[in-house]
């Protein structure tokens, strides 16, 4: 295979691409101002380095593809690592990358000129240092003008139990609307932090939603004094950049430990989903006639929390698939038109 250089043009899904002594290393921060997203431990920016959502999209007639990558540190915990090729939104090739590897050969991919998306996983940070094509073959960044959604959340968006890299729910919902996804799942700290609302409210989107509790009541790191003034304060400053786009307002799915058992500072999730449906009743009164607000029972309900987990909080890759399906037939038809982008 010849090698083919990469550059920041083959990056969808991150927010910023570091370069390095012959590597690129996508981020879902900004890399250069990541001493600024403090959190204990540095949490949020270890799960900002994990590439959920994050792809390679290139153009080429090439059946088989290599990607290359620094060696991969992080051991899963939760089964096999699967990159995914697609192509037309379908999964084309599956490859393992268990720890230590540095390379992943995409096979059988359909012959001809086509769009391939290689989606990297969502569990570890990658640094991805080339391509490569059998000799003859043509390989080039792909530009992605499709809808734009982007989407906010904890380790339920994040997804590191997912089945493969392309079937998180946010790349799940993503391929079946043919949507250019952001997804800024971030394991155990999606605590609604003014910085990170100001970098979705900069983002280029079409459409973004907001899964918004879990890791607040988790944590107890916000209250019922705190928790409604930081929704409406997050909602509020995405709205600065996007006035008129929808935007979805998810409260939390079914946590059976605090659904009506009070957390260490006397919140529960029953509260939060009321707090929820408050700040959208009060947005609306103000003039936001584009804010949706669901509740996240209609994505994962306590039945379903019993038969897809093992924690009574986090969905296994079955789990994970059945939220994308919930999302898209509970959320997006609610939208206006508009704000669903086009069938794939």
């Amino acid at each position: 295979m010849k090698q083919v250089p990469v550059d920041e043009t083959f990056f969808q899904g991150a927010i910023s691409v570091e370069r390095g002594d012959g590597w690129l290393q996508p981020w879902r921060l900004p890399h250069d101002r990541l001493d600024l997203f403090v959190s204990p431990e540095n949490a949020l920016v270890g799960r900002a380095a994990c590439t959920s959502g994050v792809r390679l999209r290139l153009e080429t007639d090439a059946t088989a593809v290599r990607l290359d990558f620094a060696p991969i540190e992080e051991p899963r915990e939760f089964g096999p690592r699967l990159l995914d090729a697609t192509v037309d939104n379908a999964i084309a090739a599956s490859v393992a990358a268990p720890q230590g590897s540095t390379s992943a050969v995409f096979e059988g991919l359909p012959d001809g000129l086509k769009t391939v998306e290689l989606w990297l996983p969502p569990d570890t940070p990658m640094r991805v240092r080339g391509l490569g094509v059998p000799d003859g073959a043509c390989c080039r960044a792909a530009a992605d003008t499709r809808f734009r959604w982007v989407t906010y959340g904890s380790s339920l968006t994040h997804c590191v139990r997912a089945n493969s890299s392309a079937r998180t729910w946010p790349a799940i919902v993503a391929r079946a609307r043919d949507w250019h996804v952001t997804s800024l799942g971030y394991g155990g700290n999606c605590c609604l932090e003014p910085l990170v609302a100001a970098m979705i409210r900069d983002r280029p989107a079409d459409f973004i939603s907001l899964k918004v509790g879990i890791n607040c009541m988790a944590g107890a790191h916000l209250s019922a004094r705190t928790f409604p003034p930081a929704v409406l304060g997050l909602v509020q400053t995405i709205r600065e950049k996007h006035p008129d786009i929808p935007i979805a307002l998810i409260s939390p799915m079914a946590f059976p430990p605090n659904e009506t058992t009070p957390n260490a500072v006397g919140y529960t999730i029953r509260d939060m989903r009321r707090a929820v449906e408050e700040v959208g009743r009060r947005l609306t009164a103000h003039g936001d006639a584009n804010l949706y607000v669901f509740s996240g029972l209609d994505i994962f309900n306590e039945a379903e929390i019993a038969e897809y987990t093992e924690d009574q909080c986090h969905p296994n890759g079955d789990g994970i698939e059945l939220m994308a399906r919930h999302f898209l037939d509970r959320i997006v038809p609610a939208l206006p038109p508009g704000g669903q982008g086009h069938d794939a």
